[in-house]
């Protein structure tokens, strides 16, 4: 288990949503494993480029929010903060509706950066976007 708080739970961390851009393109946080975070996004009007694709900036929130709360949850959050440093991300396949999950993995976990590994797949678990982001940890001001 890599989390702070070991009891943590998905609806935990709901609150963490509110009044962001995830909750403004309905993004969810859907289970909290031992060494994952998983959450979906709508594939619809929200996340749509004008092709009627899902926009790859979109996948880049979905992956950057999914890495960043996961790096929330494995620092003590009385001492730290902490921010996304670098993020790319390879798109795959296109994806016109339904819904597309990520899951984020940890590759790095050190005391100043952290490294994510987030796979985004659509509802055929076809494999739609591979992207990797790096946090800084900072000391808490």
């Amino acid at each position: 288990m890599i989390w702070f708080q070991r009891s943590i739970q998905v609806h935990d961390i709901q609150p963490l949503g509110k009044n962001t851009i995830a909750e403004q393109i309905g993004i969810e946080f859907m289970e909290i494993g031992p060494d994952f975070l998983k959450g979906r996004m709508p594939v619809d009007h929200r996340t749509h480029q004008p092709y009627g694709l899902l926009h790859g900036g979109a996948s880049c929130v979905l992956a950057e929010t999914l890495g960043s709360v996961a790096s929330a949850l494995v620092i003590d959050q009385s001492k730290f903060i902490c921010v996304g440093l670098e993020i790319n991300a390879n798109h795959i396949r296109g994806v016109r509706e339904g819904f597309v999950t990520g899951i984020a993995t940890p590759i790095h976990i050190g005391a100043s950066t952290h490294v994510w590994d987030i796979r985004i797949q659509d509802d055929r678990d076809k494999l739609v976007c591979i992207s990797r982001l790096t946090v800084a940890i900072l000391p808490k001001k």
